[in-house]
């Protein structure tokens, strides 16, 4: 519950962020509470010279090797961002691709420059340039796991957010987002994990219409995945985080 209510918090502050130093601050506050020592929230372009959002809180002695040295090119958490739309922990990286010699190279430069485990959630829009937010603690410290959900929904608001300061999506933000009632609460349960199936049986209607509702939601909302869906329907109050507490 009060990892929730932390969440809430915390998305509120992504929401009324309006420029790069307020989702900074924002970033930080998340960080600190969520037991983190560090955050990177970034597109991932091929080079440190492409335009692209980048902020962070990484040792300037990190971030200026990490540049001299072109690592975006390389990062294997970025790539290993490219094969889930879902948060992992860094220590699951080989699970996601294979880990070469350079990139247990680098992940043991970082280690030895205070930068530790990590959490990364990735960021896929399609058209645009891939990204992703990551928490980080100090090295010898672990991943606070308990904090992992919420660190999950702060990452996809943090990239949504960065995405509307920077103005690099292709869309406006719509005004005002409407669905009928049982769209919403289609969208409701699926934001609780359920599957279509499991939707329909708590509301009694055909597991086929489920997925009509759903996609109808997506249309309007103008994204084309369950976790967008959620996020841009938390963001734009159709459904709210009271909501999923009250279950």
């Amino acid at each position: 519950m009060k990892n929730f209510a932390l969440a809430d918090r915390i998305a509120g502050l992504m929401k009324e962020a309006r420029t790069e130093l307020e989702l900074r601050l924002a970033l930080d506050e998340a960080t600190a509470e969520m037991g983190f020592s560090y955050f990177a929230l970034a597109q991932h372009t091929p080079n440190v010279k492409q335009e692209g959002f980048r902020l962070h809180s990484y040792p300037e002695a990190w971030e200026r090797f990490y540049d001299e040295q072109n690592l975006t090119v390389s990062d294997p958490v970025h790539r290993a961002s490219q094969r889930t739309n879902l948060g992992f922990s860094w220590s699951d990286i080989s699970r996601l691709i294979s880990l070469t010699a350079a990139d247990e190279r680098m992940l043991t430069l970082g280690q030895a420059r205070g930068i530790g485990d990590g959490f990364t959630v990735p960021g896929h829009v399609p058209g645009e340039i891939s990204g992703s937010c990551t928490f980080v603690v100090e090295t010898g410290r672990a991943v606070p796991a308990l904090m992992l959900p919420v660190a999950h929904w702060v990452g996809a608001f943090a990239f949504e957010t960065a995405r509307r300061i920077w103005q690099q999506r292709t869309r406006p933000i719509p005004v005002s987002i409407t669905l009928t009632e049982r769209q919403r609460e289609c969208v409701f349960w699926m934001a609780m994990g359920k599957s279509d199936w499991a939707i329909s049986k708590i509301l009694k209607i055909g597991s086929y219409t489920v997925s009509q509702h759903l996609q109808t939601a997506r249309e309007r909302l103008d994204v084309d995945n369950r976790t967008s869906l959620a996020v841009w329907s938390l963001y734009h109050g159709i459904i709210s985080f009271n909501d999923l507490l009250k279950r």
